[in-house]
C-alpha cells in the first residue's frame, strides 16, 4: 500500500484529502506546516507528498527545496496544491521539481487521477521494448536509462524524473518536432489534466542544464506554434 504525505494548513482541506486517499486505498500522513511535513520525512518513508504551497513558518517552496536537494529524497514525487490564481508559485515550483501540481478548489476524483499518474510514472511501470536504447549518446551529453543518469562534457548532471523522461523521449526523437500536446500525453499520461505551460518550464530547466547557454540554445529546439525537437548534433 502506498503512503501519501498529506501537507495543509486548513485542517477541513486536509481531512477532506485524508478521508478520500484512505478511501482510494492509500495510507495518508498529515502535517499543517512546513515543519511537521519535514519531520515526518524524516522519520518515515513515503511514496508521494501533496504539498500546500502557502503554509505557516516554513513555506511549501523551501519544503520543496529541501526535498529536491535532499540526496535520498530528491526524487520523491510531489504534487503542489496552489491556489488556482497563483500562477508565480505554479512556475516556481515546477522550476523546482515539483512533478506536477493541482489548482484549489479541485475535485476528488481529479487528485486521485493526479496522484495515480505520478505514482506510475515515478514508480518505473514505464514500457520498454527489446529495442529499446539504454543509452544515447550525442555530442558531448550521455544518458543511460537503466541508471537513470545523465552526463555532460563528463560531468553528472541532476535531473528529476519528468526532465529525465523529456529529455530522454526528445533525444531518442531526435531531429523530429513533438508538439507539446504529445510531450504531455507521453510523459505525464493519458489522464494527465494539466496545461502545456507545464512542457515548456520543464524545458526551460532542461536547457539550463544541458546547454552551454539555455538563451541560445544549440540541442533543444524550439518550433514556434508547435513544440520542441532534439538537434541531431554529430552523431
Amino acid at each position: 500500500m502506498k503512503t501519501i504525505l498529506a501537507v495543509d494548513d486548513e485542517e477541513h482541506i486536509l481531512e477532506l484529502i485524508a478521508y478520500n486517499l484512505e478511501a482510494g486505498g492509500y495510507e495518508v500522513r498529515k502535517a499543517e506546516t512546513g515543519e511537521e511535513a519535514l519531520e515526518v520525512l524524516n522519520r518515515e518513508q513515503v511514496d508521494l507528498v501533496l504539498l500546500d504551497l502557502m503554509l505557516p513558518g516554513i513555506d511549501g517552496i523551501e519544503v520543496l527545496k529541501q526535498i529536491r536537494s535532499d540526496p535520498v529524497k530528491r526524487r520523491l514525487p510531489v504534487i503542489m496544491l496552489t491556489a488556482k490564481s497563483d500562477e508565480i508559485s505554479k512556475v516556481i515550483g515546477l522550476e523546482l521539481g515539483a512533478d506536477d501540481y493541482l489548482g484549489k478548489p479541485f475535485g476528488v476524483h481529479e487528485l486521485l487521477a493526479r496522484i495515480k499518474a505520478v505514482l506510475r510514472r515515478s514508480g518505473g511501470e514505464l514500457t520498454r521494448s527489446s529495442q529499446e536504447e539504454e543509452v544515447l549518446v550525442v555530442d558531448q551529453i550521455v544518458i543511460n536509462k537503466s541508471s537513470r543518469v545523465v552526463s555532460v562534457d563528463g560531468k553528472p548532471v541532476e535531473l528529476s524524473l519528468k526532465e529525465f523522461e523529456l529529455l530522454y523521449l526528445l533525444v531518442r526523437n531526435r531531429g523530429r518536432v513533438l508538439s507539446r500536446d504529445m510531450l504531455l500525453e507521453k510523459i505525464w499520461g493519458y489522464d494527465y489534466l494539466g496545461e502545456t505551460r507545464t512542457v515548456d518550464v520543464h524545458i526551460r530547466n532542461l536547457r539550463k542544464k544541458i546547454e552551454k547557454d539555455d538563451n541560445h540554445p544549440q540541442y533543444i529546439i524550439t518550433v514556434r506554434g508547435v513544440g520542441y525537437k532534439f538537434a541531431r548534433g554529430s552523431v
